[in-house]
């Protein structure tokens, strides 16, 4: 093989802080690109490498599809040689539309539906007997066998169970020249005039033919009848015995034969929850509806009902309320100034669910009489019926303050209509099965062979084949304790990616270069084995794989590494070092001396007491949680750990999070199952630093979102140049006309739509990025315009404001959680989860402490290098120190070591999670032999 052959070659690549490089990638190897945050490892593995990978696969197209695509810019590179196609898998989260699941994503839920279509067995929802279905022939032959010699009527169901007079129908018959019709049980004659009542349900049988059965001369009029019965009642018919009130049914479809009930045979889309001929009715296929929550209308109960009840402050135009509220009260002979608290049930009752009343009221003061008349459906009602008719702005904000989800009524969150879930193999229904955790169905799977009959086996096997391949590369990543019907929406970035890794590696294709973000995200050490053996699968089957990753066990298990630096931004951007893991350890990069041991992350000589005050969860129950009682000591930094899925998010961010955010903020995201919870006197404030994008649009940065923007525009207008030509603060906004440049309406990019590949942005031509026009761009501090100072990176505008305490204090906040690389103008789309995260935190670094606030953080170190991992705990620590308390879910040694408090829960993951294992000082912890993480914690501080 040639040496082309064997490596990917990349000459002079200079895309963002790459600093005109040459690198030699080795072909069919694992292949790991490390170095700080910023450094510019995404730079050169997705910007230059997938970039021209995507740009040079587009330009296969013909020129016909290409001028729908645009054009792709060239990354900025001399030349890059021995290119195979490129697959990236990134740690964006996936798709956040709720009818998505795991299920869907990875197509295991469509060869679900169609085992379950073909080989699944139709159970009666009443009786729970089989329900069977008939072939013509089959029909006929169990008339002749079972009603032999006896007197009885063929009929055809028109009608089952529904309302109508029903008028048109008895004419349409009389006129084919049909007599009688079984009408709700009793025999009658059709007639024109024959009308019924049209408010009750009705059940409607034509008589179709009569018969003696096995007279001789029966038997063609018999199969003809019989043809023409099951065509006018859509394949079903029934047999009634003359004088007998029973009426027993058959069916070509699958049919309950004591109620006459029948079901289509089923079809993949039977089963899906995005068909309307699956779904349920009323939630739409989604499990969940949104219901008005009057135990959000009502918050300061101390005050009287105008001030008490918060709807009435979203509702526009009021007064009619104001004045039903004030009948209300009259008729009740009740105070409008009267507490909430003290209004009677009775009161409350009419105000929330309507009343209607006439009452006459003596006004002896008055000498007369007055008639109170009031009909009001309820403020519920209202609510529902503004939101419904989503009339204007205020049914939002009614919607999103009042409403609560809660599980459909209807389908009690299976998605699926009751027909659907009547179809069961081995007992079970598509939705149990799809509830169950991917371990669990992996043991089902296997079962369930056992019990099919030879027919079914034949029919299932190729299906089955399928779905077990699929799953067992879901396993392999580590993936086992999700479900099927997981919603996407509530997934991580890791884990979404870990399901597309599998997806990948499913779909066995070979010769492509696969690029991975940080597989190893949401993973605790004991699943790491796991992805590290799945990505070397990939590359055993003949592929390149080149991954951006920290993870110091990917590191030493790879082929080969490239290390980039030395620091980040402008101070990083060259190949430091590359080659294999035992020659690493005698290198002299940051990356080495970490591993080596030369440098480390101190553990603490002592743990903090606190400050003795707690917050105290009891019966926590939601998802595989079971039962626990969390207890949060403060003036701490709490670490919770456990196995992916063990429930850790369940716990903090489905049960303890939301439970703070509406006590101090009125948020209306329900919490899981919980019994009670103590000590929210002892916080004043609740923080959740997610890793949730700071904005959604390029107009969005870390200038915008710190709030510094605001500062720096005020510091432009303030200056003489400013004053002279009348410019205000408004003048250096990219989001108002003015200053800006309209061509591109301060974007300072242009949206290139590729249809079905993801948008692109590209410079603006007038502007050429600039995002404001040329006399706004005149105006200059320091000799820096504003859109130089929105280009500068962190470090930079750290020396270039020290003067001006405001702007300095919080730049100097980024600087601190190792954000100096990136620049203050940044669109918010190009940073990763861990960027956001940090932006966040040093948000709340610039604010003014009060001591007693809760910070709660996921995964911090995402993204984030050994030496940045340092940077940013220094950072917390400084929090913690002021008072403050923090609760970090974490699988990084590195942090968990530095814990004051360990809550650790498993054991496993899913149905084998949900418990606190141990809890207490990491010392302590590493005496657990139950837990996981005490195995891993050992070896960290014993180094």
């Amino acid at each position: 093989m040639s040496e082309m052959q064997e490596y990917i070659e990349i000459f002079g690549a200079r895309e963002h802080n790459l600093k005109n490089i040459d690198v030699k990638i080795p072909r069919n190897q694992l292949v790991v690109v490390t170095g700080l945050s910023g450094s510019g490892k995404s730079s050169l593995a997705f910007d230059t490498i997938f970039a021209e990978g995507q740009r040079r696969y587009i330009e296969t197209f013909s020129a016909y599809a290409r001028q729908f695509l645009g054009g792709l810019e060239r990354p900025d590179v001399d030349k890059i040689e021995g290119l195979s196609p490129v697959i990236a898998i990134e740690q964006k989260t996936t798709n956040k539309n709720p009818r998505s699941t795991v299920g869907t994503i990875t197509e295991l839920y469509d060869f679900l539906r169609l085992l379950y279509a073909r080989v699944a067995d139709a159970y009666s929802v009443h009786s729970g007997k089989k329900l069977i279905s008939y072939t013509e022939e089959q029909i006929l032959e169990t008339i002749q066998n079972q009603y032999d010699g006896q007197k009885v009527m063929l009929l055809a169901p028109v009608i089952k169970a529904r309302k109508g007079h029903y008028h048109e129908l008895f004419v349409q018959m009389a006129k084919k020249g049909y007599g009688h019709a079984r009408i709700d049980g009793e025999l009658q004659e059709i007639e024109y005039d024959l009308k019924l009542d049209r408010y009750k349900t009705h059940d409607i049988d034509i008589v179709i033919d009569r018969w003696i059965v096995g007279e001789p001369s029966m038997e063609n009029r018999m199969a003809k009848s019989l043809r023409t019965a099951l065509e006018m009642g859509e394949g079903i018919v029934g047999i009634q015995v003359l004088g007998q009130d029973e009426v027993q049914y058959f069916s070509k479809n699958l049919m309950d034969e004591d109620t006459g009930n029948a079901l289509a045979l089923p079809e993949p889309n039977t089963f899906s929850f995005n068909s309307p001929k699956g779904n349920c009715k009323r939630c739409k296929g989604l499990g969940m509806i949104k219901k008005v929550n009057t135990g959000l209308f009502v918050e300061k109960t101390q005050f009287p009902i105008e001030k008490a009840l918060l709807p009435l402050q979203d509702i526009k135009s009021k007064k009619w309320l104001s004045n039903i509220l004030e009948q209300i009260f009259e008729y009740f002979d009740e105070k409008m100034t009267t507490p909430f608290q003290d209004l009677s049930p009775k009161i409350i009752n009419a105000i929330y669910h309507g009343i209607e009343v006439e009452k006459v009221k003596k006004m002896p003061h008055a000498g007369i009489t007055k008639k109170i008349k009031i009909k009001f459906k309820g403020l519920v009602a209202t609510i529902e019926q503004m939101i419904e008719q989503k009339a204007n702005y205020n049914a939002t904000l009614l919607e999103r303050h009042f409403t609560s989800e809660e599980v459909c009524p209807s389908c009690h969150g299976a998605r699926l209509q009751a027909s659907s879930l009547s179809f069961k193999i081995d007992g079970k229904n598509i939705a149990e099965v799809n509830a169950m955790s991917l371990s669990e169905l992996k043991d089902w799977l296997i079962e369930i062979e056992d019990k099919f009959s030879d027919a079914q086996s034949i029919i299932a096997k190729e299906i089955l084949k399928e779905i077990k391949t699929r799953l067992q590369f879901l396993l392999d990543v580590g993936l086992d304790y999700l479900s099927l019907n997981r919603s996407s929406k509530t997934l991580s970035g890791g884990e979404s990616q870990r399901i597309r890794l599998a997806t990948q590696i499913g779909s066995q294709l070979v010769n492509v270069l696969y690029i991975l973000d940080e597989p190893s995200i949401g993973l605790h050490q004991r699943d790491n084995e796991r992805l590290i053996s799945s990505l070397k699968n990939l590359r055993d089957l003949g592929n390149s794989v080149l991954v951006v990753e920290h993870d110091e066990d990917m590191i030493l298990q790879s082929d080969h590494i490239i290390d980039i630096g030395p620091r980040a931004g402008k101070h990083g951007g060259e190949i430091l070092w590359q080659g294999s893991p035992k020659a690493l350890l005698k290198a002299d990069t940051t990356t080495a001396q970490y591993i080596n041991g030369q440098k480390e992350i101190a553990i603490p000589n002592q743990r903090r007491a606190g400050n003795g005050k707690h917050i105290l969860l009891k019966g926590a129950k939601g998802n595989n949680l079971k039962n626990v009682d969390l207890d949060v000591p403060l003036g701490k930094l709490v670490v919770v750990t456990g196995v992916s899925g063990s429930g850790k998010s369940s716990l903090i961010n489905g049960t303890l999070y939301p439970i703070l955010n509406h006590h101090f903020y009125r948020a209306v995201k329900k919490p899981l199952p919980y019994q009670s919870i103590e000590g929210l006197e002892n916080i004043d404030k609740i923080v959740d630093v997610d890793q949730a994008p700071i904005g959604r649009t390029p107009r969005s940065n870390p200038a915008t979102y710190t709030g510094l923007y605001t500062d720096i525009r005020s510091l432009f207008a303030n200056l003489p140049e400013s004053k002279i030509r009348g410019y205000k603060a408004g003048r250096f906004s990219f989001n108002v006309k003015g200053g800006r440049c309209e061509t591109c309406q301060g974007g300072g990019l242009k949206v290139i739509e590729m249809n079905f590949l993801p948008d692109v942005y590209v410079h603006c031509e007038t502007c050429n990025g600039k995002r404001f026009n040329r006399e706004t761009l005149e105006v200059r501090y320091k000799g820096k315009s504003i859109s130089d100072v929105l280009e500068m990176t962190i470090n930079e505008a750290v020396e270039f404001f020290q003067p001006i305490p405001k702007i300095y204090n919080k730049v100097k906040t980024l600087q601190a959680v190792g954000l100096g690389y990136i620049a203050l103008g940044q669109p918010s789309t190009t940073l990763s989860g861990g960027e956001a995260q940090r932006i966040k935190l040093a948000t709340e670094l610039s604010k003014r402490q009060t001591g007693n606030t809760l910070y709660i953080l996921d995964e911090p170190t995402t993204g984030l290098h050994f030496e940045d991992v340092k940077v940013l705990m220094d950072a917390i620590q400084q929090l913690i120190e002021k008072g403050n308390s923090f609760i970090i879910i974490e699988h990084n040694l590195d942090v968990i070591k530095l814990a004051d408090h360990i809550i650790d829960i498993g054991v496993e993951g899913g149905i084998n999670g949900g418990q606190i294992v141990a809890e207490g000082t990491p010392e302590e912890i590493i005496k657990s032999k139950k837990s996981i993480t005490a195995q891993f914690l050992k070896g960290v501080l014993k180094k």
